[in-house]
């Protein structure tokens, strides 16, 4: 095996690894609430910016809010909520 064959084989095995730990992480956290029981995302985001939270995006991943931003020491987050009580049940580390 030459120095570039190893080299980009070894490029493709951390690849591959990170985006496998990656997906794990996205589908440990789920959510079983109904909808109708659902609280409204604004009303997410308001809590978290009263926590000192800067939200740059909410979206909806495996029926939990997943949220996207800093918290209030400048942590970049990746963060699930549960939609009915807000509460936090995963973190991905950044």
């Amino acid at each position: 095996m030459t120095l570039l064959t190893r080299t980009l084989f070894s490029v493709a095995l951390v690849a591959s690894s990170t985006l496998a730990s990656t997906a794990f992480a996205h589908g440990a956290f789920k959510c079983d609430v109904p909808s109708k029981e659902w609280k409204l995302r604004e009303d997410l985001e308001d809590k978290l910016k009263e926590e000192g939270w800067d939200v740059r995006k909410i979206k909806i991943d495996n029926g939990c809010y997943e949220v996207y931003g800093f918290d209030k020491k400048g942590r970049k987050r990746e963060a699930y909520f549960n939609p009915k009580t807000f509460e936090l049940v995963g973190d991905v580390q950044q």
